[in-house]
Formats: structure tokens, C-alpha cells, sequence
């Protein structure tokens, strides 16, 4: 997700797929704010607003202060949409000025994720801004290509892992619906990532899941911020032409 924007890393590639292990600890990475970034609240955590001048990466995209805000519910909406005075397409993305480690992070989403368009990318994860490395992904997204499965966990290796592919992904078809939860929880050997219909906090509903074990794939040690954005796939509009909205009921973490 990005060099200007302190987001995660090359989501503008094609990602691997590749499925496989895990392992990580809690040394803090360095947050910094983006320039002309506010802030919002947000259960019961202060984030920063992405919203750099120019277009810059994922995408690259142009971003929009405005396109992310909290309603009178206390909810969370991103959106990406045409901008009819600047003519362009903006995104949205939001960041924890906390940077959290070990434990269970969970989204409950409100929105039809199963019948996105080809070009548009929700992302739900862990980074620290190192491009390429630390990271955690949860990603609704069909990388430009409709017929891609559309839901995607993601592993980025910790800095100074350098081994091929040094990334693993899992994809699956996300089913139809308008609420669901998705979750992973990181430990010292593994991460587990998981999403489920309805809005839950047990195990109930559950429709995918997927288990990355150390040794085998490097997990990031670092205690790192929070990141939820929604974007275009390589800057391109939706294929449809639509706007897109997407309201984040809760976010939470549990440390272990």
C-alpha cells in the first residue's frame, strides 16, 4: 500500500497465490501522520485521515478527507466516489495513531462485498509502513479481473526476510450478503483469519477461514497501526461506473 501514504504494500500487484504458515512479536514501528491529515473517533480509537495531495499509491488513486467520516450511530463509512469538481475518482482510508501487537482484530461490515465491482479494493489490516513487509490483510478485492475470487487473506514477511515468494495469500469467493464479521488474531507462532455471516464474536456463521503457522511464513514481529481504506485497483474507475460506500459498524482489538 504505499510509499507517500503510510498504507500497505504493492496491493497494486497481482497478489501471490500462494497459502502457507506464520510467527510474530511486539516491538513498535514508527507511526507517522500523513500531510493535511485530520483525525476522526471511532471505537474508542483516534485515526488519522488519508488524504495526501496528488495521487499516490495503492492505486495510485486520489484521496479525499471526505470520503471517510462517522455517523450520528457512531458507524464508520468509507466511500469512493467521482468528484465532478476536481474530475476525479477519490478514495478513503483511515489509520490508528495507536499502534497495536498480539492479539484478535475484528471488523463488522456493512456492505454487499460479494457483488463488488472488478476494480474496487476494501482493506482491513495491519501495517507498518515498511513497503513490502508487516503486514496482515483482510482484502475484498478481484484485482481488476471479474473472474477472481474476491476475498483475500494476505501475509507480507517481517523486514529483512528476503526469501521468494516471501508472501502468502489465500482466496476464496465471498458469498452474498450485506453483514458480515471478518477477524484475525496474531500470536507468537501463528495468525488466523477468519470471516463469518452476521455480526459475531464467537465462531458462529463462519463461511471462511484460513491458518498461517510459523515456522514457514514470516510474520511480522512488530506492534503496528490499523488500517481500513477502500480504493481502486491501479487508479482505474469501477467498471460500472457506480460510486461505492462501505459502513464499518465496529472495530475491535483484544490483546492477549
Amino acid at each position: 500500500m504505499a510509499a507517500v501514504m503510510v498504507t500497505g504494500c504493492k496491493k497494486e500487484s497481482t497478489p501471490v497465490k500462494t497459502a502457507a504458515p506464520a510467527e510474530v512479536a511486539t516491538t513498535p514501528a514508527k507511526t507517522t501522520a500523513l500531510p493535511g491529515a485530520t483525525t476522526l473517533s471511532f471505537s474508542g480509537y483516534t485515526w488519522n485521515i488519508s488524504a495526501p495531495s496528488g495521487q499516490v499509491s495503492p492505486g495510485p488513486n486520489y484521496w479525499s478527507a471526505s470520503n471517510a467520516w462517522v455517523d450520528a450511530s457512531g458507524y464508520l463509512h468509507l466511500k469512493a466516489a467521482y468528484n465532478a469538481t476536481t474530475g476525479h475518482w477519490e478514495c478513503a482510508e483511515v489509520y490508528t495513531t495507536r499502534s497495536l501487537g498480539y492479539g484478535t482484530y475484528q471488523w463488522q461490515v456493512e456492505g454487499t462485498l460479494g457483488s463488488f465491482d472488478k476494480n474496487i479494493v476494501l482493506g482491513m489490516y495491519n501495517y507498518s509502513g515498511n513497503d513490502g513487509h508487516d503486514e496482515m490483510d483482510i482484502e475484498i478485492a478481484r484485482w481488476g479481473n471479474a473472474a477472481w475470487p474476491n476475498l483475500n487473506y494476505t501475509i507480507w514477511p517481517a523486514t529483512g526476510v528476503t526469501a521468494s515468494p516471501g508472501v502468502y495469500t489465500a482466496s476464496f469467493t465471498t458469498p452474498n450478503g450485506t453483514y458480515t464479521t471478518h477477524r484475525f488474531k496474531r500470536t507468537s507462532t501463528s495468525v488466523k483469519l477468519q470471516s463469518l455471516y452476521g455480526f459475531q464474536s464467537g465462531d458462529t456463521n463462519q463461511f471462511q477461514t484460513a491458518t498461517f503457522n510459523s515456522p514457514g511464513t514470516s510474520i511480522s514481529t512488530l506492534a503496528m497501526p490499523v488500517h481500513m481504506n477502500l480504493w481502486l485497483f491501479g487508479g482505474l474507475a469501477p467498471s460500472n461506473g457506480q460510486n461505492v460506500e462501505v459502513i464499518i459498524h465496529s472495530f475491535t482489538f483484544t490483546a492477549l
